[in-house]
């Protein structure tokens, strides 16, 4: 009599699990501003400072680098207080965080990609501290969106195969919010920008084509704002959080110890994933940041191409991000990431041994990446979901303390890579070419070759609520 009870608990608690279109397609389009941004912070931020502002590789290289410490110290302290904060005015705690998070990116994104209106004729050093303090708010505010959005996948289902789908249309959101970003330049290219390569669209050759780039840049933020903008007030509108009384009376039913930040901290497992995560993550945005001085600097092509090559990827990513949770269901989460990491290390084969005169190959690359990059994001944050299991009373903490190794990792990363390029400026320089494969070869690579080895310390290990075999 107790398993035929239990049988029907679970299939209760699994049918309660389920979400219907309408809440699967509010959720996914909450994360759409930040997505539209870091398309734009990872793929064009160097474009711009050193076309645009005129900044040095070293200091272009800074200011990411602030970026991104900034968001690696605001993730773990915002999951923290947002596993804290009590349910406000009946809104929901993580739904509050977001909206913070959207309010602060709106504010500050038009100034991180604007001139400033206040200096004339002045040096790198100020320019850097006038964009600094637009930076960090910036990525307070986007750290604050990406974990209040992640910590609620588990609380909106209890099924783990649900949390992959939910993972898998938020990276499908993901992807489709890129190709909007890259479409919108290579549109704009292509009609305003000339028939200049980005190279020549420098500080040095003169006002007129400055201008037109600056322009550009313009018109790509105000779409990218408006997008995100709307975007986030159907999530809002959409999505209903539990509340937490709910939660709380959910876990105390069920019985199990209820994890601190602390217990996570002594959890071998819970840095093993965070491992993955950051090399996940660091595939995924080095090449987002370096393709497009790879295709301009190495390849030679046409500057339309800076758009093609990066919507290439998002493109096969998107494809894929439709099957993966049925791949994920059958083949299980290390699996689907082995083969991942696998297709990962096709790309860098084809970064490395790509001649210039055969240049379009590198499509067959960049398709390879998006499958690659797009499977291990969505299996690694489905590995998250697994991880939290139940425990999604300090679900935040453990996105931030991910999203922490991830952006620190990468912060380092491009400033450890902009700080020893051959090349003092970046006109000019016969060295580029052989840099930027080098850098597209060895740093994704040596990430995936990481990445593999901690997975080979986990194949034994099982997952606290997944069927992985």
């Amino acid at each position: 009599m107790a398993t035929i009870n239990e049988g029907k608990i679970r299939s209760k608690n699994s049918y309660q699990s389920k979400l219907d279109c309408r809440q699967r397609f509010s959720f996914g389009v909450g994360h759409v501003l930040n997505d539209l941004c870091a398309s734009m912070w990872f793929s064009y931020l160097l474009v711009y400072m050193h076309s645009v502002i005129g900044f040095s590789h070293i200091h272009a290289g800074i200011l990411m680098l602030i970026g991104q410490v900034a968001d690696g110290i605001c993730t773990p302290i915002i999951g923290y207080e947002s596993d804290r904060t009590a349910d406000k005015c009946y809104y929901g705690r993580r739904k509050s965080w977001h909206l913070l998070g959207v309010c602060c990116v709106i504010v500050s994104y038009a100034f991180v990609f604007n001139k400033c209106f206040v200096c004339s004729a002045v040096t790198a050093w100020p320019l850097l501290i006038y964009y600094t303090p637009f930076v960090i708010l910036f990525q307070f505010g986007w750290a604050a969106t990406q974990i209040s959005h992640l910590s609620l996948i588990p609380e909106l289902t209890d099924d783990e195969n649900e949390r992959v789908g939910l993972n898998a249309i938020r990276y499908a959101f993901t992807v489709i919010s890129n190709i909007y970003v890259y479409l919108v330049a290579f549109m704009l290219l292509r009609f305003h920008g000339g028939k200049y390569r980005i190279p020549t669209l420098t500080i040095s050759v003169g006002n007129k084509r400055l201008k037109v780039v600056y322009t550009l840049f313009n018109y790509l933020v105000g779409s990218v704002l408006g997008i995100g903008l709307i975007a986030a007030i159907i999530f809002h509108v959409g999505t209903k959080e539990k509340r937490q009384h709910e939660i709380n009376c959910r876990t105390t039913q069920e019985r199990y110890k209820k994890k601190t930040w602390i217990d996570w901290l002594k959890s071998s497992l819970f840095y093993r994933v965070a491992v993955l995560y950051m090399c996940s993550r660091l595939i995924v945005n080095i090449t987002q940041v370096y393709i497009p001085l790879y295709v301009i600097k190495t390849l030679h092509l046409h500057k339309m191409h800076i758009a093609l090559v990066p919507l290439t990827v998002y493109v096969s990513g998107f494809l894929v991000s439709l099957v993966l949770k049925p791949i994920n269901y059958h083949l299980g989460r290390k699996i689907t990431f082995f083969l991942a990491l696998v297709m990962c290390g096709g790309f860098c084969c084809c970064i490395y041994l790509l001649p210039a005169s055969h240049a379009y190959v590198v499509y067959a690359g960049a398709t390879m990446l998006g499958v690659g990059g797009t499977s291990l994001l969505v299996t690694v944050l489905s590995m998250t979901a697994d991880l939290i299991s139940k425990n999604v009373e300090s679900g935040a903490f453990v996105y931030g303390a991910m999203s922490f190794t991830d952006k620190l990792s990468n912060g380092i990363a491009v400033i450890i890579i902009q700080s020893i390029h051959p090349c003092a400026h970046i006109d000019n320089c016969a060295n580029s070419a052989a840099y930027y494969r080098s850098v597209l070869t060895y740093v994704p690579g040596g990430a995936a070759a990481v990445a593999f080895l901690c997975l080979c310390t986990m194949m034994y290990t099982k997952m606290p609520s997944t069927t992985d075999g």
